[in-house]
């Protein structure tokens, strides 16, 4: 494991734990008690899918979804930023639906090799990978007509850090038995198949300032980046990879997976390109 992958890894542990207590926190804050040093937010406060979630309620009627404030559209507004210079980071190094869907994932690759993340053929995954935009439409198009958290009733995000609660709906519990379950065969089912805020945050990939590029005069084409990328992107025929489904984990960068120097890189986006 190179210094690239060991980073995100600690960073991915660090926001799984932190979450996890400010969760626990806030649930310990009914009783009297508390975690020193850790906030006592509610899960919804710190989600910033949160505010797209209640950006209708708040432009039409000036007010927020019940259990939503206005942290979740700083949150967002500063999610979209980051997204639009470097990618959908959040995806990889800070979502922790998505880390535990990789750890479990690496059970799968004990098990299975080099099938892992290859089960699904490529004309029915390049079909499913619309799916989350039909999930992101659904989404905003119900929470906007009832005004009330409809994704609440699916969220394996709420479930995943409040199963054992009389809050959760069984439906974002069975979600998330589900997506636990598919990781064991496919590398982040949810993000890739069903997550609607994946789906708005890979759009800025389109646009962002600094991508990932392949220079092709000193590729290889050894593939080796398109074996590590957990979305299944074929990054060694592109020069500069614009997929809605990268979600800027960097595997495939020199540092880590590319073995020769300076070919797939992060650069700034220039027209000259």
């Amino acid at each position: 494991m190179k210094i690239k992958n060991k980073v995100r890894f600690y960073v991915q542990l660090f926001f799984f734990v932190f979450i996890a207590l400010i969760v626990a926190n806030h649930q310990l804050e009914d009783i009297g008690l508390s975690i020193p040093l850790i906030p006592t937010l509610s899960l919804h406060a710190i989600c910033p899918f949160g505010g797209v979630e209640t950006l209708y309620s708040l432009v039409t009627y000036n007010q927020y979804l019940p259990k939503l404030h206005e942290s979740t559209i700083i949150l967002f507004g500063l999610v979209m930023i980051s997204s639009i210079l470097f990618g959908p980071m959040l995806c990889s190094y800070l979502c922790p639906l998505g880390s535990i869907q990789e750890w479990v994932g690496k059970l799968g690759k004990r098990l299975f090799k080099s099938k892992y993340n290859n089960f699904i053929p490529r004309k029915l995954d390049y079909w499913m990978r619309y799916f989350r935009y039909f999930s992101l439409v659904a989404v905003v198009y119900l929470t906007a007509k009832s005004l009330t958290l409809v994704f609440l009733e699916v969220d394996p995000f709420y479930a995943l850090f409040n199963f054992y609660t009389s809050e959760v709906a069984i439906g974002s519990i069975l979600v998330l038995i589900a997506t636990l379950g598919l990781s064991l065969f496919v590398e982040r089912p949810w993000c890739k198949y069903a997550c609607p805020y994946g789906a708005l945050l890979g759009l800025t990939n389109l646009i962002r300032i600094f991508p990932i590029r392949r220079k092709e005069d000193s590729c290889t084409s050894c593939k080796l980046c398109d074996r590590n990328c957990p979305m299944n992107i074929e990054i060694s025929t592109k020069s500069s990879i614009r997929d809605t489904g990268c979600i800027a984990c960097h595997d495939c960068l020199s540092e880590v997976s590319c073995p020769i120097e300076n070919t797939v890189v992060i650069e700034q986006f220039t027209k000259k390109g």
